[in-house]
């Protein structure tokens, strides 16, 4: 299923939150066509853990994102490049750009004037602090972000705080945000739409109940580690040979779980009878519980609380994640084989979704830096020798 099969999109975007964005677009089925920069491409082909793919142009940050779109390279700041955009906008539904603020209307290829060549061009502007606004001049990477957001404050505990997040939270957030609100806008397609996305905003609509603790309840946000606040015992619990996730926020299944462990009698003590009064006690509560939990294997206590009805887990590492039947057996891994420029087989992740029961899919592997020109530039008229040419001068 491609419920995007019609669309084309232009990605001028680099290293995560746009090429992200662009990335969910191609899964649903979207043609979608990378537009790098002549000569350097985007900045991820050179990031990533192989220093021998990112001499190629082709590092791991690039791969993981890029598969099943076109390249084709252009200069934009020269005059040729400029009207080759122009003529591609004529034939594209979606551009996205993760630039600052103001750098395409500095090209002369904003918004005003893209639209006079498009008017049901969707645009997509990804930017730390958004279009307008006191830092919307300001650089933006992911862990600024994640400072500015207040996310880094409330990671960690008290000891050990702040701390960012493990992977890139900003940017893939971001790059949904503005997936969404591209797939919102198609759906109009009498008109065209200016999609202004922020960065910080769209981390801060994820932190729902942080946020409306503080402005409807005014409870302060803190870096509480493991346990969640909500409820207890709710949180991390070491077993015998590795941590476990257990989630008891019903009290039906604190019970449930005191019963199982062998420990009915913390149910009767005055410091665990209450929800709040375990929220209180939670350090004692969770002492308790781990004496149990440490004379027994994480999985064996995994598998019996399930099957009781009380929430739990292993707490995995990536690795094990991938290789589980849980992953395995959906089809959220793509593979590709002997992919050009990099010269053997790679995986990379699609999409969390299914559509009608299958995991969306791209057909080709990520393209090497200016793949598609002749293809996509010859389908705007260019004959070989013309291509040649602007090649040549550094116009492609």
């Amino acid at each position: 299923m491609k419920p995007l099969g019609k669309i084309r999109v232009l990605d001028l975007t680099n290293v995560l939150a746009g090429p992200f964005c662009c990335h969910q677009l191609a899964h649903l089925g979207a043609e979608v066509i990378k537009v790098e920069a002549a000569g350097r491409g985007d900045l991820a082909r050179r990031l990533g853990g192989d220093p021998e793919l990112n001499d190629r142009r082709m590092g791991v940050s690039f791969l993981a994102q890029n598969a099943g779109k076109k390249s084709v390279t252009l200069n934009l700041k020269d005059p040729r490049g400029k009207e080759l955009l122009k003529r591609l906008v004529g034939g594209a539904h979606v551009l996205v750009e993760n630039f600052r603020p103001g750098v395409m209307d500095r090209l002369d290829l904003g918004w005003p004037v893209l639209r006079e060549i498009n008017p049901k061009l969707v645009y997509a502007a990804i930017s730390g602090f958004g279009q307008d606004g006191p830092w919307a001049d300001r650089p933006a990477y992911d862990q600024i972000i994640q400072g500015a957001a207040g996310i880094m404050s409330i990671t960690g505990d008290d000891r050990s705080g702040p701390f960012r997040v493990g992977y890139p939270i900003a940017d893939t957030v971001g790059g949904l945000t503005a997936a969404m609100a591209v797939c919102a806008a198609l759906n109009n397609r009498d008109q065209g739409t200016f999609i202004d996305v922020s960065m910080l905003e769209s981390v801060l609509a994820t932190t729902g109940w942080v946020i409306s603790n503080w402005l409807i309840a005014g409870v302060h946000p803190g870096a509480h580690g493991n346990d969640n606040i909500t409820s207890s015992p709710s949180g991390t619990f070491q077993a015998a040979d590795a941590p476990i996730n257990i989630a008891a926020n019903k009290e039906e299944q604190w019970r449930v779980l005191a019963r199982h462990l062998g420990r009915e009698e913390l149910t009767g003590d005055p410091r665990f009878a209450t929800r709040e009064a375990r929220k209180r006690n939670r350090a004692a509560l969770t002492e308790q519980i781990e004496k149990t939990l440490k004379t027994r294997p994480a999985r064996e206590w995994v598998e019996e609380l399930n099957r009781l009805g009380v929430p739990s887990g292993v707490v995995l590492n990536v690795e094990t994640v991938l290789e589980h039947e849980v992953i395995a057996s959906r089809g959220m891994l793509g593979k590709f084989e002997n992919v050009p420029g990099v010269g053997r087989d790679i995986q990379v992740v699609g999409t969390g979704v299914k559509l009608d029961g299958e995991a969306p899919k791209v057909d080709d592997p990520p393209p090497i830096l200016g793949q598609h020109n002749d293809e996509i530039y010859g389908s705007l008229g260019l004959d070989v020798e013309a291509v040649d040419a602007l090649r040549a001068e550094g116009v492609i």
